[in-house]
């Protein structure tokens, strides 16, 4: 069970998966470590790239500081740990970035759909928050691709309906993260349904995924969508309450979002690419689950549609 603001059974496992500070100083990216006992490999950890350094624009290198802004609802992608620290993939990778490329990143809580207009009015540097690569948003923002996810339904295990598709929606009360992919699908998929003599959709849109999901836990929804990572995990810490139900749809990049042509997409393509070859990138999505996602070549506003 989730409360409506934190992800219950998450804060137990959180000592558990965080990632050990280190210190590299290599000049290419990443340097492997020993451990004290037993010799093994340990993590490979991110360090400062000076070809990557050079590319960075001089406002952004004497400012020193980049805001990087996420929704804190996304687990295991994004979301706050018992001490209200964001954290998950996007800030550990955010954090990599910024090794790689001499800055200190800070990492903040947003609402999601507040992200985009705050980078456009210049509260925030970056957005890492699961955004979905798109060629709408990418005429407000450039993107840096750096995974790829797809969409998945989960139900209560329980009586939950069996939803294979988005066809199958119709009828149903969904619970969806405003601002997101899914809400688009979701009311998309509901003058389907009606235009086709079919019961809409009731599409039940919360603040965040938080909501979303106890929307379904308490029966309000019968059906929740999200990313396929971020389903995965919640179905996976809801002690066998939620259940997946059919297959991920519609695979898509994410995109690390940057105001539009400020000369920052560049040199964080560079960046992700130095992570790559090091293997921090790997072992960042590794240590959350989710390196099935993983791609191996990044683009600049990479959208597929």
């Amino acid at each position: 069970m989730r409360s409506p603001r934190r992800i219950a059974g998450v804060t137990g496992i959180v000592a558990l998966l965080a990632l050990a500070a280190g210190c590299g100083g290599s000049s290419s990216g990443g340097q492997t470590e020993k451990l004290k006992t037993g010799g093994r490999p340990a993590a490979v950890v991110p360090s400062l790239d000076p070809a990557v350094v050079s590319q960075l624009p001089a406002k952004i290198k004497s400012k020193g500081e980049l805001t990087v802004a996420a929704d804190a609802s996304y687990a295991p992608n994004e979301f706050k740990d018992a001490n209200g620290n964001v954290i998950g993939m996007d800030p550990d990778l955010a954090q990599a970035l910024g090794k790689v490329m001499g800055l200190k990143l800070k990492v903040v809580n947003a609402g999601f759909d507040s992200i985009i207009p705050g980078l456009k009015a210049g509260r925030y540097d970056l957005g890492m928050s699961s955004f979905t690569d798109t060629k709408e948003r990418e005429k407000v923002v450039d993107f840096v691709t750096y995974f790829s996810a797809g969409t998945s339904f989960f139900v209560q295990s329980n009586g939950g309906p069996d939803i294979q598709s988005l066809a199958d929606l119709c009828g149903h009360k969904v619970s969806v993260e405003s601002g997101t992919t899914q809400e688009i699908d979701a009311k998309k998929q509901s003058k389907q349904c009606t235009s086709s003599g079919k019961p809409a959709v009731n599409v039940l849109v919360f603040g965040d995924q938080s909501e979303a999901n106890l929307a379904l836990a308490s029966g309000r929804a019968d059906v929740s969508m999200a990313d396929s990572p971020v389903a995965a995990y919640q179905v996976k810490q809801s002690n066998g309450k939620f259940k997946l139900s059919g297959q991920p749809y519609g695979s898509a990049p994410y995109g690390i979002a940057i105001p539009k042509n400020n000369g920052m997409a560049q040199p964080i393509l560079a960046a992700l690419k130095d992570l790559m070859s090091s293997g921090v990138y790997k072992q960042i999505l590794t240590k959350w689950g989710i390196q099935a996602g993983a791609i191996s070549n990044p683009q600049i506003n990479g959208a597929t549609s």
